[in-house]
């Protein structure tokens, strides 16, 4: 499904737990530089650009999406699951070259999503569709002084951390993990991620959340940033999830918190960056495949 702000790139209405969502992180996923070296020179210039602008900006590790694979038999049914395509970016080339005001020129004449975004760095964004007690969508108003999107609606999320899993999977600064369990501590961050953006971005403590459940994967058209969506259930009602939030710990990158019904949130969408848009259609196919079920 793709339209003029969004592209889904896999739709999962029934929704996935950690067991049915597989990883492969390989070096083959990163991306490829541009054979234009005018235009791969203008990554770094891009970046220096911006931290004499921001010295606090910080080059930070991301896992990069290269696509993904449906694997037979992932469960005792037979039923097949998907498994993402992951590789190595940072935030200096995510700046260079999705961010980049010339980005459409890294894109490769392709229709098929993987090549033609194989020149940009496409880290793996994620975004929760979290539902209160009295069944209300939670949805922050972003900064306006962070670098994207300043002023949109967007769901809680961020990203997953690579970092995290160095710690989980180093003892002593030496690996200490077979390739399939690499990819099984990958595959339970994607998951572990998106449950500490939400209780760091609205204040709610981690009991009050249900296990996050994987429902698709969003791409925005203007600078194809893709992003895995989440639903989550919060056991407390919406008066109290305001109140918590006045004290979350990510203060920085929102500034208000609403908690909006599906009806309110279809005319907010339109101020909401392409993903999250994407993010909320792929929450709506789940409620539709629940409904018929």
């Amino acid at each position: 499904m793709e339209t003029a702000d969004y592209k889904l790139l896999l739709t999962c209405p029934s929704g996935l737990s950690p067991s049915q969502l597989s990883v492969v992180f390989d070096r083959s996923y990163d991306r490829i530089p541009h054979p234009n070296a005018e235009l791969e020179d203008s990554i770094g210039q891009i970046w220096e650009d911006r931290v004499q602008g921001n010295s606090s900006l910080f080059n930070g590790k991301k896992y990069r999406y290269g696509g993904y694979s449906l694997r037979d038999g992932g469960d005792a049914k037979g039923v097949s699951h998907p498994c993402l395509h992951l590789g190595s970016t940072d935030y200096r080339t995510f700046v260079g070259t999705n961010l980049n005001p010339l980005w459409e020129n890294f894109l490769a004449l392709s229709e098929d999503d993987v090549i033609k975004c194989q020149h940009t760095a496409s880290p793996l964004g994620n975004g929760a569709i979290v539902v209160t007690a009295d069944n209300e969508i939670v949805v922050l108003r972003r900064s306006d002084n962070v670098g994207e999107f300043p002023g949109h609606f967007v769901f809680p999320g961020g990203h997953p951390e690579p970092d995290e899993v160095v710690l989980a999977t180093s003892q002593n600064g030496q690996d200490f993990v077979s390739i399939e369990e690499l990819h099984k501590k990958i595959s339970e961050e994607i998951f572990d991620s998106i449950a500490r953006e939400v209780v760091e971005e609205i204040g709610v403590p981690a009991t009050s959340l249900s296990t996050p459940v994987f429902i698709g994967l969003s791409r925005r058209i203007l600078n194809v940033r893709p992003a895995a969506f989440f639903y989550m259930k919060c056991n407390l009602p919406s008066k109290e999830v305001h109140q918590l939030y006045s004290s979350a710990l990510d203060g920085y990158e929102s500034i208000q918190l609403h908690t909006v019904s599906p009806v309110v949130l279809e005319h907010m969408k339109s101020k909401m960056p392409g993903c999250h848009q994407g993010g909320f259609a792929l929450y709506k196919l789940m409620i539709q495949a629940s409904t018929n079920a």
